[in-house]
C-alpha cells in the first residue's frame, strides 16, 4: 500500500546528510593533521588538540591544517558543481511529467553510494583525496538540493491554499531542524565511542533504508503522464525540458515576472551566505581561541540547530498577525545581527550566546519559498522548484568556495572577518525583498484606487481621492 507522506524521506535524509557534514570535515582535518606533521589526535582525550600559544611551533602548524582543510573543501565543493547542475536542473524539471519519485531515488542512491566509499575511505585509510572523485560521481545522481526541491514540490502538489503550503513547509523545517540537532548534539559522541568507520556505516545504513521506503512504500500524487510526453523523444524532450523553463517567466505579466526575479534573487543571495558559512563554523570554533573539542562542537551544532524549532514557531505565530514578506524582513535581520556578533566572539560563553540572535535563520527560506510558490502556476511548481534548485546549487558550491578561499587567506590576522563579511552582503538580500514590498504596495495602492466603495458612485470616489492628495500633499 502506497502512502503520500513524505515526512519519513525528509527525517531520515536530514539525519544522514546532517550526520555527513561535521564527520567528513572533522575526518578530513584529522588525516590533514597527521600527515602534514608528526603529531597525532588523541581519539579518547577530553582535550582540543588546539594550540593558543603564537609562539608555539605547534601554533603555527596547526594554522598550516586549517588553511589545507579549508582549500580541501573548497576543491571537494568545485568536483561537484557541475554535474550538480545538470543533474538537479534535469531531474527536477521532468519532475513535472514525470513524477518527484525519480529525483528523490537517484539523489537518494548517489548519497548512498558517497556514504559506502566514506566507510572504505576511512577502515582502509585510502588517500582522502579520493573523495573528491565520489563528490562528483554522487552529484552526477542529484545532490541534496536535488532532493529538497523534489520534496517541496511534492508537498505543494498536495496544498490547497497558501496558508496550507506554508506551514506545511515549516513543519519540514522543523523536522530539519529537529534532527539537525539531535545529530549535531551526537556527532562528537559518535565520533569518540564508535570511531568514523562504524559512524559512517550508521549514515549508509539509514539511507539505504531511506531508499527502500521512497521505492515500495511512498506514492505520488501526480497523475500519469500523458501519452505524447512518453512518446517524445529525447531531443524533444530536452527540448522542451528549457522550452518550459523559458515560458515560466516569459508568460508572466511585466509585474509578475519582476517579483519574481526579485524573489529569486533574495532566496539565492540569502541561500549563499547562510550555506557558505556552516562549515566556516566547525573551522573556527576548531582554531584558537576557542579550541573547541568533537563534543563541544557537537553541542554548537545542536545549539545552531535549535533555529529551526524557534523558526517553524516563529512562522506559525507570525503568520497570524504579519505578512509573510515582514516575516522574512525579521529572519534576515536577526541572522545579519548575528554574524556580526560571532565575528568578535573569543570564548566558549560568548560563541555560545551568539547562537541566540539565529533563532529565526531559517524562516526567510521557507517563507520565500512559499511565496514563490504562490507566483507560479500549480503546473510550472517542478520547473519553479528546479530553477531555485539548480541556482541553490550553483550558489552551494560558489558559497563553498568562496568562503573556504577567503577564511583559509584571513585565518592569520582576522579568523572572524567572513563572519563580518557575510553579515554586510545580507543588506543585498534585504534590498531585494524591499524592492518586492514596495511593487506589492504600488500595485495595491493602485487596486484601492480602481476599486470603489460599495454604494457609493465612482466618481464621488475619484472626486474625494483627488481632494485627500490635494490636501495632503506638501507646500
Amino acid at each position: 500500500m502506497k502512502v503520500l507522506f513524505v515526512e519519513p524521506a525528509i527525517f531520515l535524509n536530514a539525519f544522514a546528510m546532517t550526520l555527513t557534514s561535521p564527520l567528513t570535515t572533522q575526518y578530513v582535518y584529522r588525516r590533514i593533521w597527521e600527515e602534514t606533521g608528526n603529531y597525532s589526535f588523541a581519539s579518547d582525550s577530553n582535550v582540543s588538540e588546539c594550540e593558543k600559544n603564537k609562539s608555539s611551533p605547534i601554533f603555527e602548524f596547526q594554522e598550516e591544517v586549517q588553511k589545507k582543510a579549508s582549500l580541501f573543501s573548497l576543491q571537494m565543493e568545485m568536483s561537484g558543481l557541475i554535474p550538480g547542475l545538470v543533474s538537479t536542473f534535469i531531474l527536477l524539471s521532468n519532475s513535472d511529467l514525470h513524477g518527484r519519485k525519480l529525483p528523490m531515488i537517484l539523489s537518494s542512491a548517489g548519497a548512498l553510494a558517497t556514504s559506502v566509499w566514506l566507510c572504505l575511505l576511512s577502515y582502509f585509510a585510502f588517500p582522502f583525496q579520493l573523495l573528491i572523485a565520489s563528490t562528483f560521481l554522487g552529484a552526477l545522481c542529484g545532490n541534496y538540493t536535488t532532493f529538497w526541491g523534489a520534496c517541496l514540490a511534492y508537498i505543494v502538489d498536495q496544498c490547497k491554499d497558501h496558508k496550507q503550503k506554508i506551514i506545511r513547509i515549516a513543519v519540514i523545517d522543523f523536522i530539519l531542524g529537529l534532527v539537525t540537532g539531535l545529530t549535531g548534539l551526537a556527532s562528537g559522541y559518535f565520533i569518540r565511542e564508535l570511531g568514523f568507520v562504524w559512524s559512517f556505516v550508521i549514515i549508509a545504513v539509514t539511507l539505504a533504508v531511506n531508499l527502500i521506503y521512497i521505492l515500495f512504500f511512498l506514492g505520488d500524487p501526480m497523475k500519469e503522464p500523458s501519452p505524447e510526453s512518453v512518446a517524445m523523444s529525447w531531443c524533444e524532450g530536452f527540448k522542451n525540458l528549457f522550452y518550459r523553463t523559458y515560458a515560466l517567466f516569459k508568460n508572466a505579466s511585466r509585474k509578475r515576472r519582476i517579483t519574481l526575479y526579485l524573489l529569486i534573487c533574495t532566496v539565492i543571495t540569502y541561500f549563499f551566505l547562510v550555506v557558505g558559512m556552516s562549515p566556516i563554523f566547525i573551522l573556527y570554533e576548531l582554531n584558537s581561541p576557542l579550541c573547541w573539542n568533537e563534543v563541544f562542537i557537537g553541542y554548537g551544532s545542536a545549539l545552531g540547530s535549535a533555529s529551526f524549532l524557534s523558526s517553524f514557531l516563529g512562522i506559525w505565530l507570525f503568520s497570524y498577525c504579519m505578512e509573510d514578506i515582514h516575516i522574512a524582513f525579521i529572519g534576515i535581520l536577526t541572522t545579519m545581527s548575528g554574524m556580526a556578533l560571532t565575528a568578535f566572539a573569543r570564548t566558549t560563553l560568548m560563541m555560545f550566546l551568539v547562537r541566540v540572535p539565529f533563532l529565526f535563520t531559517i524562516v526567510p527560506l521557507s517563507v520565500l519559498r512559499a511565496m514563490l510558490s504562490k507566483v507560479v502556476h500549480s503546473t510550472e511548481q517542478g520547473t519553479l522548484f528546479a530553477c531555485i534548485a539548480f541556482l541553490e546549487t550553483l550558489a552551494g558550491v560558489a558559497a563553498g568556495s568562496t568562503f573556504n578561499g577567503i577564511y583559509s587567506v584571513t585565518v592569520d590576522w582576522f579568523p572572524g572577518f567572513t563572519f563580518l563579511l557575510s553579515a554586510g552582503l545580507l543588506l543585498i538580500p534585504l534590498i531585494s525583498l524591499s524592492a518586492v514590498k514596495c511593487i506589492n504596495w504600488t500595485e495595491g495602492r493602485a487596486v484601492r484606487l480602481r476599486t470603489p466603495t460599495r454604494g457609493r458612485p465612482r466618481r464621488a470616489v475619484q472626486i474625494q481621492n483627488r481632494t485627500h492628495s490635494t490636501i495632503s500633499a506638501p507646500a
